[in-house]
């Protein structure tokens, strides 16, 4: 295949570099980019560029794109893309809001036969793939509750960059970051039908949230709590699931930052049933290379390939989470 890659941030530049990790056939021949190109350390050879990206969208030898663009520019360049027979690779969040990311589902509908996968790479970690595994064999029981945090501190810069306007980037911290946690969740138990959230502005005072806490039950009882902040002044990532016979804990994530520290999964199962519980065993894994980047992009090319429905990160998915996370946002109360 013929790779187009609109936006060559760093999410551009991840993307090339796993399509390039992938050793095989498939070849980026072009991308856009409106401010001048930063490519140090990458080789461009053969590759075109441009600052048009309807020339890629456009190109009738293109045959799938990467959007890594800004939030408010993805729902337009996916519903061309796609328009003009392109398979579409779109980088988190689905849009801005449920309405954005139905519109391009609805351009997904209309033509038939073309891949729209969404870029959710924490799915695609090592730790995350056990982890549900784990939970699948049952040898845990039943998932019961499970705890995320995730955050970090921002710079004073912050304030002059899209992302701390709601008109260019559809949410805060939530939407940028604690989407992902969000993920996880539905990753491990499928879906959730109540939340109950605080969202809020006390730091920064912009029109875009700085923390949210939130908590999601589904018609299985089954509960998921989630704090999302830019106020934490140190990155921070830990997923907690505790089950009817055991627990995991993921502490740290390997990210393109390297911000977050080691990824570490420790699982372990009770031999006893509570309240007196004694660990039966305790299972430690550390993990210190990140392939979650190659694995989505071959998951996404692998579907185009074979002609397959794409597994995770789908429209399905997309609907849920973004239904979910509009939920949150309807208790949004600023001062």
């Amino acid at each position: 295949m013929r790779i187009g890659v609109i936006g060559f941030g760093v999410m551009g530049k991840t993307r090339l570099k796993a399509v390039n990790a992938l050793n095989n056939d498939h070849k980026v021949v072009m991308i856009s980019e409106i401010v001048k190109l930063d490519a140090a350390g990458i080789d461009l050879n053969g590759i075109e560029l441009t600052e048009d990206y309807n020339k890629i969208i456009e190109n009738k030898n293109i045959d799938a794109v990467f959007v890594c663009t800004p939030n408010y520019l993805l729902k337009e360049i996916v519903i061309k893309a796609l328009n003009n027979k392109k398979h579409v690779f779109c980088e988190k969040p689905p849009g801005r809001n449920l309405q954005e990311t139905e519109e391009m589902i609805k351009a997904e509908n209309n033509n038939s036969g073309l891949k729209l996968m969404f870029g959710f790479n924490h799915r695609h970690h090592d730790s995350m793939i056990y982890a549900k595994s784990l939970i699948d064999s049952k040898k845990f029981g039943d998932v019961l509750w499970m705890r995320g945090r995730y955050g970090k501190s921002v710079s004073h810069n912050f304030i002059h960059t899209w992302r701390a306007k709601k008109e260019f980037a559809g949410g805060g911290i939530f939407l940028d970051q604690g989407i992902h946690m969000l993920d996880l969740f539905l990753m491990m138990v499928g879906d959730f039908n109540e939340v109950k959230s605080f969202v809020s502005n006390l730091y920064w005072h912009l029109d875009v949230e700085d923390n949210v806490f939130a908590i999601f039950k589904n018609k299985k009882g089954q509960v998921a709590q989630l704090h999302s902040t830019m106020t934490q002044w140190r990155h921070l990532f830990s997923f907690e699931i505790f089950l009817e016979k055991g627990h995991i804990v993921i502490n740290g994530i390997l990210s393109n930052s390297g911000a977050y520290g080691r990824e570490e999964l420790s699982a372990a199962f009770n031999t006893v049933s509570g309240p007196d519980v004694l660990w039966a065993s305790e299972e430690k894994v550390t993990y210190n290379l990140n392939t979650s980047w190659e694995n989505e992009v071959k998951m996404f090319l692998n579907s185009i390939e074979n002609d397959i429905p794409v597994p995770v990160g789908n429209s399905k998915d997309a609907y849920k989470l973004m239904k979910l996370l509009g939920m949150v946002y309807a208790e949004e109360q600023y001062d």
